[in-house]
């Protein structure tokens, strides 16, 4: 079983990445939100893999953080949701808000993504609100994490940058980065934008 890829990214579409490693090129689906993350000039890239075995196929699906393939991993458990619905959720609602609106049983933020309806969201709210919490995403300062991310956007899309792209690196940049504080996450959303 493939659990890990790092390699040179020869082509990538939306949901698709093929990486190289040592000559060999491997087709990862990805969420939205790697697809996003990887920037034209990333020479070389890693990703988490689930290899998902059926009678007619093998399918690899990358993630650029173990916490991604970990909430993939729990939601393909969810009985009804494969892997096609599991990388819609994900391309539709960060890691974050899916946790959030999963603990909150926020139905409708959950309907808010193309292919999942009312039993569906119930079915997630119920099967999963037990096993997100040890994922470490939730924390007492939930409400302080919110309030950054929202002045953020706010401060990026006031200097001219598209909401959509803003949220998307916004959210990735709180992801990935360790220090927490205002100036920096800006500096490092920017560069991300700029790198687009």
């Amino acid at each position: 079983m493939i659990a890990y890829l790092c390699g040179k990214v020869l082509y990538k579409e939306a949901n698709l990445v093929v990486l190289e490693v040592n000559g060999v090129g491997y087709e990862l689906h990805v969420p939205l939100s790697t697809y996003y993350e990887l920037s034209e000039s990333e020479l070389k890239a890693s990703f988490y893999v689930h290899t998902y075995v059926r009678e007619d196929a093998i399918q690899l699906f990358g993630f650029r953080t173990r916490v991604e393939k970990e909430l993939f991993l729990r939601l393909i458990g969810v009985s009804g949701i494969g892997p096609k619905l599991a990388l819609a959720i994900l391309s539709g609602l960060s890691v974050e808000e899916l946790v959030e609106a999963v603990a909150s049983s926020d139905l409708s933020r959950l309907m808010s993504v193309p292919g999942v309806g009312r039993r569906t969201a119930e079915r997630l709210a119920v099967e999963l609100r037990g096993r997100v919490e040890n994922l470490g995403i939730l924390s007492v300062d939930g409400d302080k994490s919110r309030k950054l991310r929202s002045d953020l956007v706010s401060a990026l899309v006031n200097l001219g940058w598209q909401q959509s792209a803003v949220e998307k690196a916004v959210d990735n940049t709180i992801r990935h980065e360790q220090r927490q504080d205002f100036e920096w996450l800006l500096k490092q959303a920017m560069k991300r934008l700029y790198s687009r």
